[in-house]
């Protein structure tokens, strides 16, 4: 009895240093793609990109700390993003993978008319009441489109819970077993604890999805005089372009694309209700963010920014220094320990002590390693070790800001003063001008990015792969160069306006701001990488002035357009302000909007996996 006793806790033991090997490698996984992030986050050149990379890098390192790893417990965390991923149906999604599961169980549901399909395009399903409180009715097809969306995001989900070996896990949404019916399983709301059956907690998630996303549709249709505005010509694409992929794989099973659509997607949901749904995401998204874009954009009196800067100083004053990130300590040491009293070799120690022959070569010139105006949230953005939280234990309810940055503490103490020098881990800085509030204004440019090319990594016959600054050779460098300077002609031959340059940026630009016509509005110092930044906060800069620049994405030839109205501080201020407030009306008219379900037509909604009748 005893040795089965000790053989059943060496047992259990041994699956715990297995979850235990299972959970460190996958919280090493989770390091090395925070790692990449922060890398991706200081080549980014687009703000908003930027910003949704740090959300990532974010989100991950909350992942990272919920780890529990112990010798008695072993918990890994559910990732956050496939918790929220229902919230966000705004987007096209390719649920090709559902039709393993539609197609394989049958049209079981509702009895033989539900199959036809024309009870759910006919019938109203829900009636959403709008603002003004006028009503509309939104169709079976539409909720059954929702529910589609819901239920592939679940099995999604799933699958990512069983890659981690089926351990830790929160409970809640991942727990769905899809041999079941929904209506005979329980889901328990993690917020509220509330218990209820899958089926309803599938109902309540499809039904927020679609007030969310109709309720920005109708008001843009209102905004409209009552016609649906047209959507973008890349979403056009995207559009022309996933119909395509749902018509190849509806080949592969013999079926038309109606026909695959509805197998896939739900009774009702043909391809004419798949291009509604679709335009219908597009617009309600486009109208949402000309909708925020205009909340940004409020004004303030000088009063309520001198009001937030005495509240967040620590987050606006700035410190001008030469920074630059070894690759381990030992570096970042004798780097600081060679540095010389006056700073003079800082640029000749950075390229020493680069890894690549790109960045080698590039440090050499001081302006890849000078920051001024440089804001906390400047050495938080770019990664940099300094910039890096102190590790300690987190207590619940912890608020980001409440967050220890020694390194930063350091930099922008009252203490500081010019020629201050540090290594903090693989940061290394030196400073020019200690701690003070910045009075520069920010500045708006368009640009025309000329990437550097591969001509024999064609993806399709007129377009070269992308290729990295380190692996470019001289040949291709020169060859951005030369593209870069016959824009740059084209542009003086003709007439030399902002609107002609953004028309050319459409034409050439290889960055993702190029249907915008290349423009980059209120950019604040120290946004954009070394030799793009220096360029537009030059103080001679003088509107319509032009340059071809290069960096480690290729060359851009640049347009001045001219100098903001306010100072990058400010700037900060009244995008928190404005965000803030923002929120809250967002929040109010979001909450004027109300929807119900409508009989008979919710008698056809998508309830349950097909299994359950």
């Amino acid at each position: 009895m005893a040795k089965e006793k000790d053989n059943e806790k060496e047992t259990k033991l041994s699956r715990l240093d297995a979850k235990r090997e299972q959970a460190e490698a996958k919280k090493e996984e989770i390091v090395k793609q925070i790692e990449e992030i922060k890398s991706k986050i200081s080549e980014e050149t687009d703000e908003k990109e930027k910003a949704k990379l740090r959300k990532q890098r974010d989100e991950l390192i909350e992942q990272k700390e919920a780890f529990v790893i112990t010798d008695e417990k072993v918990k890994i965390p559910l990732a956050k993003g496939t918790k929220t991923a229902i919230k966000s149906c705004i987007a096209i999604v390719l649920v090709v993978a559902l039709l393993v599961t539609y197609v394989a169980t049958g049209w079981a549901k509702h009895g033989f008319i539900s199959t036809l399909g024309w009870p759910q395009k006919a019938f109203t399903g829900l009636v959403l009441t709008d603002a003004d409180g006028e009503k509309h009715g939104i169709k079976v097809s539409t909720y059954n489109y929702y529910f589609a969306n819901f239920y592939n995001q679940q099995q999604q989900q799933q699958q990512y819970m069983s890659q981690l070996g089926g351990l830790g896990g929160e409970s809640g949404s991942s727990d769905v077993d899809f041999e079941k019916a929904f209506k005979e399983q329980t889901y328990t709301d993690p917020d509220s604890k509330e218990k209820m059956t899958w089926s309803q907690h599938a109902e309540n998630e499809v039904i927020d999805n679609i007030k969310s996303v109709y309720t920005y549709y109708y008001a843009a249709v209102k905004k409209n005089n009552g016609k649906e505005p047209e959507i973008k010509d890349d979403q056009k694409k995207e559009l022309k372009d996933t119909l395509k992929e749902y018509k190849d794989e509806a080949k592969k099973y013999g079926y038309t694309l109606s026909a695959y659509l509805e197998a896939a997607l739900g009774h009702g949901v043909d391809e004419a209700t798949f291009r509604h749904e679709a335009t219908v995401s597009y617009i309600s998204q486009n109208y949402k963010d000309d909708y925020q874009d205009e909340l940004a954009a409020k004004a303030y009196k000088d009063a309520d920014y001198q009001k937030y800067l005495k509240e967040h100083k620590d987050e606006l004053v700035s410190v001008d220094v030469k920074y630059f990130e070894c690759s381990n300590e030992d570096e970042a040491k004798a780097m600081v320990k060679a540095l010389k009293d006056d700073g003079s070799n800082f640029a000749a120690l950075a390229s020493k002590y680069s890894e690549t022959a790109y960045e080698k070569k590039a440090n050499k010139d001081a302006v890849e390693t000078t920051y001024k105006s440089a804001t906390r949230a400047m050495f938080q953005g770019v990664g940099a070790a300094i910039g890096t939280a102190d590790e300690h234990e987190h207590e619940d309810g912890e608020k980001e800001q409440e967050e220890k940055y020694s390194g930063l503490d350091w930099l922008y103490s009252k203490d500081r003063k010019a020629g201050d020098k540090k290594a903090y881990s693989t940061s290394v800085v030196y400073v020019l001008k200690p701690v003070y509030l910045s009075d520069i204004k920010t500045v708006n440019v368009r640009h025309i990015l000329i990437k550097l090319k591969d001509e024999s990594k064609k993806e399709d016959e007129e377009e070269a792969g992308d290729i990295s600054a380190e692996d470019a050779t001289d040949a291709q460098w020169d060859a951005a160069k030369k593209g870069a300077e016959k824009v740059l002609k084209e542009f003086k031959s003709n007439k030399e306006s902002e609107e002609a340059f953004g028309e050319l940026a459409k034409k050439y630009s290889d960055d993702s701001n190029a249907s915008d016509g290349g423009l980059y509005e209120n950019i604040t110092p120290n946004q954009m990488v070394p030799t793009f930044n220096a360029w537009c906060f030059d103080s001679a800069r003088k509107a319509g002035d032009t340059a071809i620049v290069k960096t480690e994405y290729g060359y851009h030839v640049m347009y001045f357009v001219s100098a903001g109205k306010i100072e990058a501080w400010k700037y900060t201020a009244q995008q928190a302000l404005a965000s803030e407030d923002g929120e809250k009306t967002v929040d109010k008219f979001e909450k004027s909007i109300k929807i119900k379900k409508s009989w008979p037509g919710s008698c056809y909604f998508e309830v349950d996996t097909d299994i359950s009748n």
